[in-house]
């Protein structure tokens, strides 16, 4: 699991967290989500989860992620970047920000979520393919997919059918069993994944 922290929470918490299957915090960036954390709790709270063998979720706007690479690159721990960073497709995948997504996703410890097409697409989403094929190419092995159900703060209609149907577009059965199982399986520790 992935928890969302505030920062109050005792060690005795995160060691049952992380005995319950939690290995991973989530952090929001997103403007109208709120906006960035405070960054004295946010540094505090990756140290903190850091020791326990946690990665963090960041889910940015994509003219964000320029700015917040040098922060990302720092992390010292595993860091996935949500819903292929919100990079709307209808600005092409030569955007900056799409390039600074995936000059990103060339370093060891940065993983790239393949999911929310329906964030950056319009129905039927397939727009959104040629950028989840370009994020499997530059990081193999640190991609994951989501259907992101249920699908908040939308104003269409999202039926997860459109989004299964488009995995067949976005490699080959190889690349889509690291994506939709090794990889996940890896980064969360599940029985039987190899390191």
């Amino acid at each position: 699991g992935v928890a969302i922290l505030d920062g109050s929470e005792t060690d005795r918490t995160l060691d049952d967290f992380t005995e319950a299957g939690v290995f991973g915090v989530r952090f929001n960036f997103v403007k109208h989500l709120g906006g960035a954390p405070d960054k004295q709790v946010f540094a505090r709270i990756l140290d903190r989860v850091a020791s326990r063998g946690w990665h963090v979720v960041l889910h940015l706007d994509a003219p964000d992620i320029e700015d917040l690479s040098p922060v990302i690159k720092a992390l010292k721990l595993p860091a996935i970047i949500d819903h292929m960073g919100r990079c709307p497709t209808a600005h092409g995948i030569e955007q900056k920000p799409f390039q600074a997504l995936l000059k990103l996703a060339q370093h060891d410890t940065i993983w790239i979520k393949v999911s929310g097409a329906e964030r950056i697409a319009a129905p039927p989403f397939v727009s959104a393919i040629p950028f989840a094929k370009a994020l499997m190419q530059a990081a193999p092995d640190r991609v994951m997919w989501g259907t992101d159900f249920p699908h908040p703060n939308l104003k269409h209609e999202v039926d997860e059918v459109d989004l299964v149907d488009m995995l067949p577009h976005y490699g080959d059965a190889e690349a889509l069993q690291r994506l939709l199982v090794d990889n996940p399986a890896r980064l969360y520790r599940f029985k039987g994944a190899t390191a």
